[in-house]
């Protein structure tokens, strides 16, 4: 397999390295750029991010969790290639050494570019493009006064050029190779005649299988770039997301009609996760603790599969029967997932150690539909609280016809005990788990009520 990508400004082709190699060990090993560093290798520290461009747009990505193959067709800068061809500093370099934001050297180029990209995206919300980024020793003070800093200034033109040419670049080499299939069709196909394959789009789970198990992964196909699985299709009545769509592509679009579901994607990972991991991905994995699924079940979502010619439909919580086991076929991926726009109000809640850049302990997604003060439907489903995502039937039915009040919550026990049997584990115990998940309940009424309920509103 060739691949061909442009790093730092400079046409590279790359033949016989394994497909899971990862860019962080190939540049530092085989190209000598060290200062994308190894922090954690798991997508959490962002000492490894790095500037990609394609027809997309430009993101911060972690190079430890990106696979040779994934960047085909796309341009790299890293933090060796953020300043101008004639040396003069990137902005953000310039203003990062006059507001002394940089001590050891370690987390330094990730926080470089990142921040180089999101100045060359415009954006300003700065805490939250640092997100995915760790800083050891600096503090994050001088680091934002930097960023604010340079915000005040425009991109450098020759960066600027090089991301407007990556459409093109990307769609002229990004074609052609059995492991990245360029079309739905093209995917079918290729799982009839090896239904073993394994699929991946951002890697962000598969690629701790490598960088932490050691695992082969066995044969692979690299499914990124397809465009026919991606996308948000807004239509009247129903919303379909198609399976290679990013995450970070899935918030703007959906966060003005879903807020609630905006604000838990805002939190899912960090930027660079969200830049790369999928709406399918983040179903197909078949994780009891993926942030989607919660949501997407309480929205009363469909799940769209394909094998071969053969389309079928099932309900989204009807993917997951136990741990470790989906109803999915062999030979058989995820096109899309919908859902109807029906009426009501979602509420989303998700429980970790951090705000930021942590895996959920419970997550719970509260679709209802209240009249007169009166629950006239509730679809409820929770993350964390079993071996997969799981609806909570029971409860829905006691709530329903009642009142969003604290008489209608007093005598629910029973039902909270017959939905889920939650687990302890080094995330929370069993019994945290259970009352946080009622909790989110009496803070959905709450909300409903008028209540402030904003955990990150500072009141007396």
């Amino acid at each position: 397999m060739e691949i061909t990508f442009l790093l730092n400004g400079t046409p590279q082709r790359i033949t016989g390295e394994p497909a899971t190699r990862s860019l962080l060990d190939w540049l530092r090993e085989t190209k000598g750029l060290t200062g994308t560093k190894e922090g954690c290798n798991e997508g959490d520290c962002g000492a490894c991010s790095v500037m990609v461009s394609d027809d997309h747009g430009s993101y911060a990505l972690n190079a430890c969790l990106l696979f040779l193959p994934q960047l085909h067709g796309k341009t790299i800068r890293t933090v060796e290639g953020i300043a101008a061809p004639d040396g003069t500093l990137h902005p953000i370099q310039h203003e990062m050494i006059a507001h002394h934001g940089a001590q050891c050297g370690f987390c330094t180029p990730g926080f470089i570019t990142t921040l180089a990209t999101s100045h060359l995206n415009g954006e300003r919300a700065h805490d939250a493009a640092l997100a995915g980024n760790l800083c050891r020793c600096t503090g994050y003070a001088p680091i934002i006064r930097a960023a604010e800093a340079a915000s005040t200034s425009t991109p450098p033109d020759w960066l600027r050029a090089e991301a407007l040419a990556a459409p093109a670049i990307y769609h002229a080499r990004q074609r052609g190779a059995t492991l990245r299939p360029d079309s739905a069709d093209a995917l079918a196909a290729l799982l009839t005649d090896a239904p073993d394959t394994r699929l991946i789009a951002g890697g962000t789970d598969v690629g701790l299988w490598v960088t932490k198990q050691l695992r082969d992964l066995g044969p692979l196909a690299f499914i990124g770039g397809i465009d026919d699985l991606a996308g948000v299709d807004i239509g009247a009545d129903t919303i379909r997301i198609g399976a290679s769509t990013t995450v970070a592509a899935l918030h703007p679009a959906i966060a003005a009609h879903y807020p609630s579901l905006g604000g838990l994607i805002a939190r899912f990972a960090s930027p660079q996760i969200r830049n790369a991991a999928t709406v399918g991905g983040n179903i197909a994995n078949g994780s009891p603790i993926g942030d989607l699924p919660p949501a997407l079940i309480a929205l009363g979502a469909r799940l769209h599969l394909r094998r071969d010619d053969h389309r079928r439909t099932i309900a989204l919580e009807d993917f997951f029967i136990e741990y470790g086991k989906q109803d999915r076929a062999p030979g058989e991926f995820v096109e899309a997932v919908s859902f109807p726009r029906a009426p009501g109000v979602l509420h989303c809640h998700k429980l970790s150690k951090r705000f930021d850049q942590d895996i959920s302990a419970v997550c719970g997604c509260f679709h209802l539909v209240v009249a007169d003060g009166v629950i006239t439907s509730a679809r409820i489903a929770f993350g964390g609280m079993a071996g997969t995502p799981k609806r909570a039937p029971r409860v829905e039915a006691h709530i329903t016809g009642r009142a969003a009040d604290e008489t209608t919550l007093a005598g629910i026990s029973a039902a909270w005990a017959a939905d889920f049997t939650p687990l302890s584990d080094m995330r929370a115990s069993a019994r945290y788990r259970m009352q946080a998940a009622q909790n989110m309940l009496r803070r959905s009424f709450a909300t409903l009520a008028g209540a402030p309920t904003d955990i990150r509103a500072v009141r007396p």
